[in-house]
């Protein structure tokens, strides 16, 4: 996808399965912090693991416990 854009997908009780990120934050920029931090994308989809590349390329978010759950959520926000 090209021009500006934000990508959230996150638990609204702040933990994304068995891990302590609630899910992660990816922008028109993530694929270069990837690569910036030696991460290859195509492998880290291909193994699964989101939680390492978006903490290497500082994408996980992460707020703790919120105390609720009330669902999972994605919101993606496109400049037109």
């Amino acid at each position: 996808m090209q021009g500006d854009w934000v990508f959230l997908s996150g638990g609204t009780d702040g933990r994304d399965g068995p891990t302590d990120a609630a899910g992660g934050m990816v922008d028109s920029c993530t694929i270069q912090r990837l690569l910036a931090a030696s991460i290859n994308p195509g492998e880290a989809l291909k193994n699964n693991d989101s939680y390492t590349a978006l903490k290497n390329s500082h994408d996980l978010l992460m707020t703790g416990a919120t105390g609720t759950n009330v669902a999972d959520l994605q919101i993606l926000l496109i400049q037109p």
